[in-house]
């Protein structure tokens, strides 16, 4: 029973959800036919990742895109819409386009085990990924206790959801950066939009929910073969 439990928990993430996004992606630059999914449309909070291989063995993959939805949602629909959306409206990087498909890995992040941290520190590195919410520190005063660095802050007034800054990164991310649990959730703090100082006080400000993810790669050459195997014999 635990065996069969396990083998669950490892197949929710698969290639056929990364072929999935490739399909999406490489139909939408080159006008080619959808291949229709052959894996159960069920719902969960996803991201999509492109990466840019290297040509020199040994370095690692270069990000190209990334953005998700937290909301749980039909994978069918959620990892073709997000492949498009995190291939062309990553602010952070211009557009994909055709010319780099051959150089291009899909990663597929599903999101799993949602639960409240009773402090930004109550979470483990190579296990959870963080999604941080704390107000503009530039909107509230300092206080002049001084509490312990696990609990809540003193004084924190109510603001409106325009007010509060918000981040995550996946469970991955972390230990890739070589981050501690302090440095992961203080470079959250300045991708949330954070510039200022952060002290002791400002992080005990922080809202921390944690959550795991099943996570699956292909590159472009498995995409390719995909493609073969279920009918296109012009993809090169």
């Amino acid at each position: 029973m635990e065996g069969d439990k396990a083998d669950k928990v490892d197949n929710v993430c698969t290639p056929e959800h990364c072929f999935r996004a490739f399909d999406a992606l490489y139909c939408a630059l080159t006008s080619s036919e959808h291949i229709s999914p052959n894996f159960a449309d069920e719902k969960y909070p996803l991201f999509v990742t492109w990466n840019t291989r290297s040509s020199r063995a040994g370095r690692p993959p270069r990000l190209r895109g990334c953005i998700g939805n937290f909301d749980a949602m039909p994978l069918r629909q959620g990892l073709a819409e997000y492949a498009l959306i995190s291939a062309f409206k990553d602010s952070r990087f211009r557009k994909i386009e055709r010319r780099e498909l051959p150089s291009l890995e899909c990663g597929i992040s599903l999101l799993t085990d949602f639960e409240d941290a009773s402090s930004y520190l109550d979470w483990t590195v190579g296990t959870h990924g963080i999604y941080i919410s704390f107000p503009n520190p530039s909107l509230y005063p300092p206080s002049s206790s001084t509490p312990s660095p696990l609990s809540s802050s003193a004084y924190l007034p109510r603001f409106s959801s325009r007010d509060t800054l918000t981040a995550t990164y996946l469970p991955d991310v972390i230990p890739d950066q070589g981050w501690d649990k302090v440095e992961a959730v203080e470079s959250a703090m300045r991708k949330a939009g954070w510039n200022g100082a952060i002290t002791e006080e400002t992080f005990r400000t922080v809202k921390l929910r944690r959550y795991q993810s099943r996570h699956c790669v292909v590159g472009w050459e498995e995409f390719v073969q995909w493609r073969r195997e279920n009918g296109d014999d012009d993809i090169s």
